[in-house]
């Protein structure tokens, strides 16, 4: 998964405490969605994508597992 969650977050000036309250979960799930190692819950990314007035897919990407390079079969 990709995000742009960081860029976002620095750009309205929110440390990852005050999004994570803003979205109710604790700072370190908005760490593991920045790192990209977290897929959120439907119910999380709206409420992340709500918080910036963006669609879901304007603030999260996830990649197509047959998008990587492993042979097809």
């Amino acid at each position: 998964m990709k995000t742009r969650l960081k860029e976002l977050r620095a750009s309205r000036d929110l440390t990852q405490q005050a999004l994570a309250d803003l979205v109710g979960v604790r700072r370190e799930t908005v760490v593991f969605l920045e790192r990209g190692r977290y897929v959120p819950s439907l119910k999380l990314a709206h409420d992340v994508a709500r918080v910036f007035e963006l669609a879901i897919e304007d603030v999260f990407s996830f990649e197509d597992e047959a998008d990587t390079d492993s042979p097809s079969g």
